[in-house]
């Protein structure tokens, strides 16, 4: 498959970045060599730390602003593979919990 991908690296100061790239390897390379994000090249060394792959890159680019909008929680479970801890994790998911607690649900 070579439509693109959706990436989060762990920066050398433990905080994650997550892009989009048609090439992952080079894309690794890219930022390890201060060429990449201006976020990046501030915190070097950083680690691939999860990707997905995607048939087309305008999906991988979906996916990007739909992780980045993430909390660092959520960004946690989903490298860690924990995928049933993604809705408690979720804003809107928060928002109804506390609505239901409170009563006004």
């Amino acid at each position: 498959m070579s439509g693109g991908y959706m990436y989060i690296l762990e920066c050398a100061n433990g905080a994650y970045y997550t892009g989009s790239t048609k090439d992952l390897e080079l894309r690794i390379q890219q930022h390890q060599n201060g060429q990449g994000a201006n976020f990046t090249r501030k915190l070097l060394p950083v680690k691939l730390v999860y990707y997905e792959e995607f048939e087309r890159i305008d999906d991988a680019f979906y996916r990007e602003k739909q992780v980045q909008g993430w909390s660092r929680k959520k960004k946690e479970a989903l490298i860690n593979g924990q995928h049933d801890k993604l809705p408690e994790l979720s804003m809107n998911y928060a928002k109804v919990s506390l609505r239901q607690a409170q009563g006004t649900e």
